[in-house]
């Protein structure tokens, strides 16, 4: 038998260690494998790779396939078919809860007259036969309106049942005769922070903003059964389109119990970030357990109203409205009661996010926010909605750490009457997204629905190409405020993350971090806006898959 030279020996042992090694390898365990994937992991390095192994709920490993597939074992191997993959896509400014009163009430999204209107109601009514009648969602603008409508023709239709109607953006509300006799509303009736809108001495069923109160509490609520079975059916929707967490803009104390409720039961897997309103309840709430999390709940800010909406001419203008010179819109809460909710806020560690449209309440938030940078630097204070700003002010969010959260449906909504409300010389500060990014680097970015549709590709067009779903306008509006699609994506992933103080656990895709994320069944394009997700994962477990359909 001829002796084997040394380097034939040298050569046997590489192979044997190899295959000893390559054996180690393959024995490390994963609960999931997921590989020939385009995987955007949005780290800063802006890293695309091709397999990614979980295990726990966790990130264990991104890399290319033979890497991944050579090193771990996993019952469960997907093949991604060559597919995006990205981390969950957070909302970072919605209502569920909102969206939930919506479906429970007549849907008056999209109605083209008051006549629909009235249509949809009378739908609803003879299934329902309700005592008191509710409806959301209504807009005169597409009615080609662009005053307020008024109650006559509602009083004829319904003389004795008390009916409220929510504009879409919940920031008024068109109310019958019977409803303004239950609320003991009447000419003299006076409410800080809103309006009770007059003709001729004789109220004309619009209440703007506080006002609302007036006929809220007389409002019927809806069984807790059907209040559950909503949101799971909208967590489904928003798992369709790969949405694993939602900032929820503004919750009462009741709603904290409502959401552990579902929790508790395996209900609910949503990542919720809530933003507490300013109650005396929810004050409690926050000195008793400061920054909250449970489980999926995570609590540490209050919601803020500085005013109302452009649409429904209550946001706080520095001058009048362009269209109607009799008034600049109104505070909704006032000066020294924000600035009572920022002391809360900096004691607490909490952030203080506040809802501003005008450039005047943007105004006086950013005045506001200026003091806690003194004394911290990394705050992350938000301006919800950042809408219309002076132009001379924009650079105040980048020195004292503000951050700016936007929602570009908006500005192509708001697009048909937002000129005629604000005038040009004031559109240069309206909707200044890439502007705001610029100056404090990072933008969080949401849809507000059910303001707006829960479509989140129909946000990505808005923010890239600043159209809406129908290509309008061609050139594009103001498309000088135009991101790029890597910049929109950050702002519901990554950016979002750190808006929630959640850039350790969500937001890229990175070992450690949750594995939350999401496989689209088609490539993320700023065009489109018929995409769905092939799956979404949250913690490493599957929610929602289009091949169970």
């Amino acid at each position: 038998m001829r002796k084997l030279t040394p380097e034939i020996q040298s050569i046997i042992l590489l192979l044997l260690l190899s295959t000893i090694f390559s054996s180690c390898y393959r024995g490390l365990e994963a609960d999931l494998v997921i590989h020939n994937a385009k995987i955007h992991t949005m780290n800063d390095a802006e890293l695309v790779s091709e397999a990614i192994a979980i295990k726990d709920g966790k990130i264990i490993e991104v890399g290319p396939n033979q890497q991944i597939l050579n090193k771990y074992s996993s019952k469960k191997v997907i093949d991604a078919g060559g597919r995006e993959l990205y981390p969950g896509l957070t909302d970072a400014h919605a209502h569920i809860l909102s969206y939930m009163n919506q479906k429970l009430s007549v849907d008056l999204v999209g109605v083209k007259s008051y006549q629909e209107m009235l249509n949809r109601i009378s739908v609803y009514q003879s299934k329902k036969n309700k005592k008191i009648v509710i409806g959301r969602g209504w807009d005169q603008a597409t009615w080609g309106e662009k005053n307020l409508p008024t109650n006559e023709q509602l009083n004829k239709a319904y003389p004795t049942v008390p009916v409220c109607l929510y504009r879409i953006d919940g920031h008024a509300a068109l109310v019958n005769d019977a409803m303004i006799k239950l609320a003991g509303i009447n000419p003299d009736s006076i409410i800080a922070g809103g309006s009770i809108e007059m003709k001729n001495g004789k109220t004309t069923g619009i209440l703007i903003d506080n006002a609302m109160n007036l006929v809220q509490k007389h409002l019927p609520d809806f069984s807790e059964k059907e209040k559950i079975q909503t949101v799971e059916d909208i967590q489904e929707e928003l798992f369709q389109y790969g949405i694993t967490g939602v900032h929820e803009a503004g919750i009462a104390f009741k709603d904290i119990q409502f959401f552990r409720t579902m929790i508790d039961k395996g209900l609910l897997s949503l990542n919720i970030y809530a933003m507490l309103l300013p109650s005396k309840e929810n004050t409690s709430f926050a000195e008793k357990n400061g920054v909250y999390r449970y489980k999926n709940l995570s609590i540490r800010s209050f919601k803020v109203f500085g005013d109302g909406a452009l649409g429904s001419r209550g946001a706080y203008l520095k001058k009048p409205y362009s269209d109607d010179h009799s008034h600049h819109g109104l505070l909704t809460t006032s000066i020294g009661e924000m600035q009572n909710i920022a002391s809360l806020c900096e004691r607490l560690g909490y952030q203080m996010n506040t809802h501003a449209i005008g450039d005047s309440t943007n105004s006086i938030v950013l005045e506001m926010y200026q003091k806690v940078f003194e004394k911290n630097k990394d705050h992350r204070w938000r301006i919800e909605h950042a809408q219309v700003i002076d132009p001379s002010e924009i650079a105040l969010f980048g020195k004292f750490g503000i951050f700016p959260s936007v929602q570009p449906t908006h500005a192509v909504s708001d697009q048909r009457w937002a000129k005629d409300r604000l005038g040009e010389n004031r559109m240069k500060g309206a909707y200044a997204y890439k502007t705001l990014l610029k100056s404090y680097g990072m933008v969080a970015i949401g849809t507000d629905f059910p303001v707006e549709l829960t479509n989140p590709f129909a946000t990505i067009k808005a923010a890239v190409e600043r159209k809406d779903q129908s290509d309008f306008p061609a050139q594009g509006f103001y498309p000088n405020e135009a991101l790029t699609l890597i910049e929109c994506i950050k702002g519901m992933t990554l950016w979002a993350a750190f808006s929630s103080f959640d850039e350790t656990r969500l937001g890229s895709l990175e070992v450690g971090k949750d594995a939350s994320f999401v496989i689209f069944e088609k490539p993320l394009s700023s065009m489109k806006t018929d995409n769905f997700a092939w799956m979404t994962f949250i913690l490493g477990k599957s929610v929602f898959s289009a091949d169970s359909f």
